[in-house]
């Protein structure tokens, strides 16, 4: 006979993240701690003592509702992170990962920390064997990405580092460099000094100025396969008789550059 007991890993623990999901959707990120007690929107703050020990999936009734404790994805670690900048969407960070060719194993540098959003899925790719390098100018944004990516479980995979615009990076032979600046096109021969042959580039810019002048320098630099790319999101709202698109979708967020950097011939 099949044991029902719940694996270990199927529990919550105390410092565990957990999603508590609502019968109407409403949802909220919690890290479970001993005497804290969650505010929700269907009545009185709840205390998070009791989920510890309970199975993932588990139902729970508050004062005017019910809902469900759920183990996060990393696209609910990703919408739900602590923000003090933008972030970058889980369709265009998968989309990015799968053209980057970025696996486990993968070297990456990012440039532009921000909230971490990216961090976390660049860091759950390469993992356990790869490592990810991210960079920020700024000195305080990052403590807020620290938070997030230790949220997740990522720690291990992920450093945390400071420079400043064209200084070269510490690393070199990387397989992919995530740029999410501004003026992508200053970095361009540090990128190419620290890519490996046939390494990937990925430069996201809201606007079609920064990515047309970015492939320009690309070019400019002996990149190849330079093209650009813009996922747009659209939920359909699944009911018996009326589905639907919903009136309101994700448009625009960020245009995604791509480029390869040929084997450097001094190198052959």
């Amino acid at each position: 006979m099949e044991n029902s007991t719940p694996k270990k890993n199927l529990t919550i623990k105390e410092g565990d993240a957990v999603l508590l999901c609502f019968e109407d959707e409403k949802s909220y990120l919690i890290e479970v701690t001993r005497g804290k007690r969650a505010s929700i929107h269907c009545g009185r703050p709840i205390l998070v003592d009791d989920w510890i020990g309970q199975p993932f999936g588990k139902k729970v009734v508050c004062e005017h509702g019910s809902g469900y404790l759920l183990k996060p994805t990393l696209e609910d670690l990703m919408m739900k992170a602590s923000r003090e900048s933008g972030i970058i969407y889980p369709k265009d960070a998968a989309f990015l990962i799968m053209k980057a060719g970025i696996t486990n194993g993968s070297r990456v540098i990012e440039v532009g920390t921000g909230s971490g959003s990216l961090t976390m899925a660049l860091a759950q790719t390469v993992a356990p064997n790869g490592h990810v390098y991210t960079y920020d100018r700024r000195t305080d944004l990052p403590k807020n990405a620290h938070k997030n990516v230790a949220r997740a479980g990522l720690n291990d995979f992920v450093t945390f580092k400071q420079r400043q615009v064209s200084d070269p990076f510490d690393e070199t032979g990387v397989d992919a460099i995530i740029l999410d600046i501004p003026q992508p096109w200053e970095e361009v021969a540090s990128v190419k000094r620290a890519l490996r042959g046939g390494g990937r580039v990925v430069s996201l810019n809201p606007t079609f100025n920064q990515i047309e002048k970015m492939a320009e320098e690309l070019r400019a630099n002996g990149f190849i396969l330079v093209e650009s790319r813009e996922l747009l999101e659209r939920e359909i709202l699944a009911r018996g008789g009326k589905t639907r698109p919903v009136q309101r979708m994700i448009g625009h967020t960020e245009f995604m550059l791509f480029a390869v950097c040929p084997l450097d011939p001094t190198q052959a």
